[in-house]
C-alpha cells in the first residue's frame, strides 16, 4: 500500500541508482504447456539468507494435484508489495495465478514492509536486488534434493510483478544486463527507477487506476513510454491506487484476466493467450487498453 509521498520518495531513490543486475544467462529451453484447468494451490512460507543484514521472509503459492507439488515444471512470478503492506495482503492474485500454472514467490522487503521495524521509503531503491537474490536463491532450491519444490521450478522462466513501490521495484529489475532469466513483468501502480528499461527487452504490462491519488496515473505513462520492448497499458476507469486488485471491485476481472493471459503469453510461449488479452482487457466504462506488443513471446 502506497502513501502520497511515495512519488517524491521513489524519484529520489531513482537519482541514487538501483543495484546492479546479475550477469546474463544463456536463452532457457521452452516450457511445457500451460495447465489446461485451474489446479488447487498450497502455499509455504522460508526465508532467504536468515542471518544476514537483510533477511528475506518468502510466502510461496504453487499448484498442487493429490496433496503434493504438480508434476512438472512451473514458470516463477517474483511478486513484490507496496509500502507497509504484506505478501498475504496479495492473495487474490497470487492464489489465482498459481491455480493457472505458476509457482508465486512474495518477499517481505525488510525496511518497507507492514511488519518492518525501522520503515523507510527510501529503501525502495534496494528492493530490485533483494528480488534478483530471491531469484538466486529459488535457482538454487530447485536442485536442493529432498524439498518438495525441487525440479518442479522452471528456472529458466521468471516473471517479476508488482503494487505501487513494488511496481517500481519490478521495473528496477529491467536494468542493463540483466538475466535472460527474466522474461516479462507486470508494474501495478507504478512506474520507473533509473536505469529501468535499459536492459534486453522485454514484454511488460502496465497497469494503473486512472483516478491514482497516490501514483498518479501520469508517473505510470511516463514509464510505459520509457520502456522500449513490447508493451502494453491496461487503464482501470476512475479507480485508485489498487482497489481493482480486490474480488468484486470493478476491474478486478479484466486485470485478473489480463495479467493471467499476459503471463502464460510470455512464460509459456502460448500464443493463444497473447491472442486473448485485449479481449481480456477492454471492457466499455470499466478498463482502456493501449497494446503495443508485437510478434510471438520472448
Amino acid at each position: 500500500m502506497g502513501v502520497r509521498r511515495l512519488c517524491a520518495v521513489l524519484l529520489a531513490a531513482s537519482l541514487a541508482g538501483c543495484a546492479p543486475a546479475t550477469a546474463a544467462a544463456e536463452p532457457p529451453p521452452p516450457a511445457r504447456h500451460a495447465p489446461d484447468q485451474a489446479r488447487p494451490v498450497a502455499v509455504r512460507t522460508l526465508t532467504v539468507d536468515p542471518t544476514g543484514p537483510r533477511p528475506l521472509p518468502v510466502t510461496l503459492w504453487y499448484p498442487t494435484e493429490r496433496g503434493r507439488v504438480a508434476p512438472g515444471r512451473f514458470p516463477v512470478v517474483v511478486h513484490s508489495h507496496g509500502l507497509r503492506s504484506l505478501p498475504e495482503l496479495h492473495t487474490a492474485l497470487a492464489t489465482r495465478w498459481a491455480a493457472a500454472g505458476f509457482v508465486v514467490a512474495a518477499p517481505a522487503y525488510p525496511y518497507t514492509s507492514r511488519r518492518a521495524t525501522r520503515f523507510s521509503r527510501a529503501d525502495v531503491r534496494n528492493q530490485p536486488a533483494d528480488a534478483w537474490r530471491l531469484i538466486r536463491h529459488l535457482v538454487r532450491l530447485d536442485a536442493r534434493a529432498g524439498d518438495p519444490l525441487a525440479g518442479h521450478l522452471d528456472v529458466g522462466r521468471f516473471a517479476a510483478t508488482g503494487h505501487s513501490a513494488g511496481g517500481f521495484t519490478t521495473a528496477g529489475m529491467f536494468t542493463s544486463g540483466h538475466s535472460a532469466r527474466l522474461r516479462s513483468g507486470v508494474i501495478i501502480a507504478g512506474g520507473g527507477l533509473a536505469g529501468a528499461f535499459a536492459g534486453p527487452a522485454a514484454p511488460l504490462l502496465f497497469v494503473h487506476g486512472t483516478a491514482d491519488p497516490v501514483v498518479p496515473l501520469t508517473v505510470g505513462q511516463a514509464g510505459y513510454q520509457r520502456a522500449t520492448g513490447p508493451k502494453a497499458f491496461l487503464g482501470v476507469l476512475g479507480q485508485g491506487h489498487g482497489e481493482y486488485l480486490t474480488p468484486g471491485r470493478p476491474g478486478f476481472d479484466q486485470v485478473l484476466a489480463a495479467t493471467t493471459d499476459f503471463l502464460r503469453w510470455t512464460l509459456y510461449d502460448d500464443r493463444d493467450a497473447g491472442r486473448r488479452l485485449r479481449a481480456d482487457a477492454v471492457h466499455p466504462g470499466v478498463t482502456t487498453f493501449d497494446d503495443r506488443l508485437a510478434g510471438p513471446a520472448p
